[in-house]
């Protein structure tokens, strides 16, 4: 019988959530990695199930841990991300680590703060940075957002093992289509938020970026300037908005098993980072962002919380699994696609990140 299993990146460490196929009771264990910032925490199952942790700590710094015996023991990779001297960058933090592609079992990347993307070829025992990018020429006027000038997202395409995504706060989105040799800014279409003196295609502040696995040219994001959808693998992008409350906010998903349906959770802006009114709603799409329409069945009306960037997932069920965590350390939950919601039983720390995974 499968398992389904929840990944929790917290404030002060990491939580896995479990429960039968049915996903009628949930069995909480953690914290792990105790006392650490976990930004993200992925499963990875291309060979043995390992679990990848980008964690931090305000004496020991930003590292990989990763566990081969989901969760019970863990261990802190010794050439994890780093910058060299010469480069001039700071490691601060790292934001995301994503396993490659089914057909390159080994590749995994990851996103840090200062932004940049580094990829290891050896399961994570070893990190170099993609120069390509951190060196690019607009670097000198790249901007930080809020939280840092961190690249989060990383989407590597499913259909072409040359090209893939990245998304930098608050710079925009960049897409190589030579295996990482050049990057490209993709940004045409989105509402600036600082232009360059000499790069007038930077200072877009991207917030999430998904993709469309079954048409690799169509993506959205979420972004500190509203919601946006290409047609042409980032070349331009247009703004979906209609039915929206706000058109700030930061998770962004879409459905696996219906590429039309979206889900994104609209806050208040810039310096609130709330539910507008303290109504917490998620907003769904059938068509592809050509409309929206809130979920809130479930979910409190008096909940002025943040919901942030990685902090929301969806499993891989035919009935529409979807889950997202707050900055006050809760759990909502939906069976149904997102018509009704539930709340799990536990309150945990500040929550980073959410990730999803069937264990069989």
């Amino acid at each position: 019988m499968s398992q389904q299993l929840l990944m929790v990146g917290t404030e002060k460490g990491a939580f896995l959530i479990q429960s039968d196929e049915n996903r009628e009771n949930w069995n909480l264990t953690g914290p792990l990695i105790k006392g650490w910032k976990v930004f993200d925490l992925q499963l990875d199952s291309r060979t043995q199930p390992t679990l990848f942790a980008a964690v931090g700590h305000f004496v020991y710094g930003p590292s990989i841990h990763i566990s081969r015996d989901l969760g019970k023991t863990w261990e802190q990779m010794e050439n994890s991300p780093s910058y060299s001297k010469e480069s001039g960058f700071q490691l601060n933090n790292i934001w995301s680590v994503v396993p490659g592609r089914p057909e390159e079992p080994d590749v995994l990347y990851a996103g840090v703060d200062e932004a940049g993307l580094f990829v290891s070829e050896d399961g994570g025992q070893h990190w170099r940075e993609i120069e390509s990018l951190s060196g690019h020429a607009s670097r000198k006027e790249w901007q930080p957002g809020a939280g840092g000038l961190c690249c989060h997202t990383i989407l590597p395409d499913p259909a072409n093992r040359q090209r893939m995504w990245v998304g930098i706060s608050a710079v925009g989105v960049f897409r190589t289509d030579d295996g990482g040799k050049t990057w490209q800014t993709k940004n045409s279409g989105v509402t600036q938020v600082l232009e360059g003196e000499t790069n007038k295609d930077i200072g877009f502040c991207v917030h999430r970026m998904v993709l469309d696995k079954n048409d690799s040219n169509r993506l959205y994001q979420q972004n500190h300037m509203g919601v946006f959808r290409s047609a042409n693998g980032g070349d331009s992008w247009e703004a979906i908005e209609t039915g929206l409350p706000t058109t700030f906010g930061f998770p962004m998903v879409i459905s696996p098993t219906d590429s039309n349906t979206l889900f994104i959770i609209p806050l208040e802006k810039d310096e609130f980072r709330f539910s507008k009114g303290g109504s917490l709603a998620v907003y769904r799409s059938t068509d592809a962002g050509d409309s929206w329409h809130p979920l809130n069945q479930g979910l409190p009306q008096s909940a002025y919380v943040s919901v942030l960037r990685q902090a929301m997932t969806v499993d891989d069920s035919e009935s529409g699994g979807i889950y997202f965590g707050t900055s006050g350390g809760q759990i909502y939950y939906s069976l149904n696609n997102g018509d009704a919601w539930q709340t799990m039983p536990f309150s945990l720390p500040r929550i980073y990140s959410l990730s999803a995974a069937t264990l069989e």
